[in-house]
């Protein structure tokens, strides 16, 4: 049997596509208007009209993958800076200690473990939409789950899948919901109840599946031959203590601060420094770990780069627009609650091609909300639609490159990771159809 192509394959694969698909569909474009204030570009509403416009050559496709790479230059720093920190935290030995002290406390709950660990990342994901900075954090959770008897697949899941969770039925996500209620004109935490009702319920389903799966795939538990830790040495309790303080100064700093990833690179980086001091590895022992460090990511961020440059083709190509005026256009001949579902099922597919779902809430809002007027939806189903379909797909699709790193870290091929994960992801929307069409019947605004 032939092996399945890797990431990288997968990924310069759907670049080509993306080219090719250049000469297929029709060109076309919305008219865009700029705030003067916000200088936010926005869509205006019923401007589509096909043009007439060059489609991408063959130069220009090799150029996109630079460019792509360079477009994501801040988030990229962050994975070397963020990997090459955990790389010298576990040098210290302090992670090793912490986990070997957590699972000797879960030793015989370790359903819990994974409840505990999948409900850190749902938050982490609702707050702020935690995503890219999984991938340093992968070495990390396979040793975790490696400790508990559980395979990749569960390490990945209880904190990939559950922060996608999070950031899809969040009721904050600043990259999403807030962004989306933004562009249609709803004030800021409306409809916060109803999402967080539904955020809870689409947690359940999530965690009943992967227990279950957890329970039915056990592998053998790595067990030290030092014996079973009964409290944490002194300077492994010291170094964790300052990674959960960064932690919540990472969090204060987006929340209150608005630290973009540069902010975010600085404090790592900061932190790597002085656990290294703190962790007696000396000025050369904490910059070779960070080399070390930055070795183990450079596979993943450049999966991060080739991705960027599906969307800079299809840009260049002025397809996207045709795309999303294919899709919606039709949605205003339906009844309402099924109306709502094939946005929903729309803005899944959109997120192929758009695997930025800030981006895709800026391109697809401006439209759909008066349709949605036209239609009779509250905008409130338009964001939820949107919420509900795009953010989830990011746990399926290739063209994603923070899903890519972070399996291909794992040692997970996309093949199995998507007979996985498509259960999983399909049930937990099956529970955004019927937050939306509740919304729709209850009159949600």
């Amino acid at each position: 049997m032939r092996k399945f192509p890797n990431a990288l394959v997968i990924m310069i694969g759907f670049i080509f596509l993306a080219s090719i698909l250049t000469y297929i569909i029709p060109q076309g474009t919305y008219e865009r208007t700029t705030d003067e204030v916000t200088k936010q570009t926005s869509v205006v509403p019923n401007s589509y009209q096909e043009i007439d416009a060059d489609s991408v050559s063959i130069m220009e496709t090799f150029r996109a993958i630079p460019e792509g790479i360079i477009s994501r230059a801040d988030l990229i720093a962050l994975i070397f800076l963020l990997g090459g920190c955990f790389y010298i935290i576990e040098k210290t030995g302090a992670l090793k200690d912490g986990i070997e002290y957590l699972t000797s406390i879960l030793k015989g709950k370790e359903s819990l473990a994974l409840i505990i660990v999948s409900l850190l990342f749902t938050s982490a994901g609702a707050l702020f939409g935690l995503q890219e900075e999984i991938i340093a954090l992968v070495p990390v959770l396979l040793f975790l789950t490696n400790r508990l008897g559980y395979n990749a697949f569960v390490a990945i899941a209880i904190s990939y899948i559950a922060a996608i969770i999070g950031a899809s039925f969040s009721p904050i996500n600043p990259f999403a919901v807030v962004l989306a209620q933004k562009e249609v004109g709803l004030p800021f935490l409306s409809a916060a109840i109803f999402r967080l009702l539904f955020l809870a319920l689409a947690y359940v389903v999530f965690i009943i599946l992967v227990i279950r799966y957890a329970n039915k795939n056990r592998i053998e538990k790595v067990e030290e031959l030092t014996a079973e830790k009964t409290s944490l040495k002194k300077r492994s309790f010291v170094i964790m203590s300052i990674v959960t303080l960064a932690f919540v100064i990472l969090v204060y700093g987006m929340m209150e601060l608005n630290w973009g990833f540069n902010e975010m690179s600085a404090e790592f980086f900061a932190l790597g420094l002085l656990i290294g001091f703190i962790g007696k590895l000396g000025i050369n022992g904490t910059a070779e770990a960070y080399i070390e460090g930055f070795k183990e990511m450079t596979f993943a961020v450049m999966i991060v780069g080739f991705s960027s440059s599906i969307s800079i083709i299809l840009e260049k190509g002025m397809i996207i627009d045709t795309i999303i005026y294919g899709l919606f256009k039709p949605m205003q001949y339906l009844p309402e609650s099924l109306a709502a579902v094939s946005m929903m099922v729309s803005q899944a597919f959109l997120h192929l091609p758009v695997p930025s779902y800030s981006g895709q809430a800026v391109l697809t809002m401006p439209i759909l909300a008066p349709l949605s007027d036209l239609i009779g939806l509250s905008r409130q189903v338009c964001v939820m639609a949107y919420q509900y379909g795009a953010v989830m797909m990011d746990v399926l699709i290739p063209t994603n490159g923070s899903l890519m790193a972070v399996i291909a870290l794992a040692g997970i091929p996309f093949n199995k990771w998507f007979k996985f994960a498509l259960k999983i992801t399909l049930a937990v929307m099956a529970v955004g159809v019927i937050a939306i069409v509740v919304a729709v019947y209850t009159g949600v605004q």
